[in-house]
């Protein structure tokens, strides 16, 4: 039985940027083709009916940018994108929101098969994860025997109708926001299309500890344990700030930092 091929999808409204990745992928015996787009208008329909494994992503086009697209289609239902774009490296960190990768026109064939690469090791790992945790699941279920994958460095956000990368050491805790996560920095906020396990599998647990279903705390921020009436307990961050810890939490947090025997009582 011959392998799954991997279905890609090409949309960019310049015709020669759109051919050159065309007769780039033909050259592929393991990725085929399901369609091409030349408008960001028609791109999420496109998406959502071929459900391609693959997309490469323009990020300037009439009507819907790049950004659009994905934003209409959903950062969950987003297959692995590559972004295709004339901005320069600096000015692509806004768009780490859903890209695997970028492209910079013109790229050479070394660096268009540097991309195909990360996104061929990126479909594999989908395979193997849940729908609800795909596009940013970069660490679960990698092969066995293979080398442990970096922890996440950082995060794009929303505000404002824009991207912002954010350094992961910047976040000071993490709370569920429904389905997905809010991330604080000082007394900023930042939602993200993320749910709380798949944040919680791509952070450094030397740095960072789920103290609760619905609370993630950067270790080196939390500044006394809290003993609440009726048993319950606590932690207060430097800014002041108190997060419930789950109890099934407490003996494994008290580990971690090191308070047993110091816990504070809160009466």
């Amino acid at each position: 039985m011959s392998e799954k091929k991997i279905r890609a999808m090409v949309i960019d409204d310049e015709p020669l940027a759109r051919q050159r990745i065309e007769d780039l992928l033909h050259r592929e015996t393991d990725i085929e083709i399901v369609g091409t787009v030349n408008n960001g208008d028609d791109a999420p329909d496109e998406i959502l009916a071929k459900h391609p494994d693959l997309v490469f992503l323009d990020v300037q086009m009439p009507g819907r940018s790049g950004i659009d697209v994905v934003a209409e289609v959903g950062v969950e239902k987003m297959p692995v994108t590559i972004f295709v774009t004339a901005f320069d490296q600096f000015a692509l960190k806004a768009f780490d929101l859903a890209a695997l990768d970028y492209l910079v026109k013109p790229f050479d064939d070394e660096r268009f098969e540097q991309a195909l690469r990360r996104a061929r090791e990126e479909i594999a790992r989908r395979d193997a994860t849940s729908v609800a945790e795909r596009l940013l699941s970069l660490l679960e279920s990698r092969p066995a025997g293979a080398a442990p994958s970096k922890y996440m460095e950082r995060i794009a956000v929303e505000t404002r109708g824009q991207a912002r990368v954010v350094p992961i050491e910047k976040i000071d805790y993490i709370t569920a926001d429904g389905p997905y996560a809010e991330l604080h920095i000082g007394p900023a906020s930042f939602a993200v299309r993320e749910r709380m396990h798949a944040l919680e599998e791509r952070l450094d647990p030397a740095m960072f500890f789920r103290i609760h279903r619905s609370a993630i705390a950067r270790i080196a921020q939390i500044d006394a344990f809290l003993k609440k009436p009726g048993g319950d307990y606590a932690v207060r961050l430097k800014d002041g700030t108190e997060l419930s810890v789950s109890r099934n939490k407490r003996e494994e947090l008290e580990r971690v930092i090191g308070v047993v025997g110091r816990m504070k009582d809160e009466g």
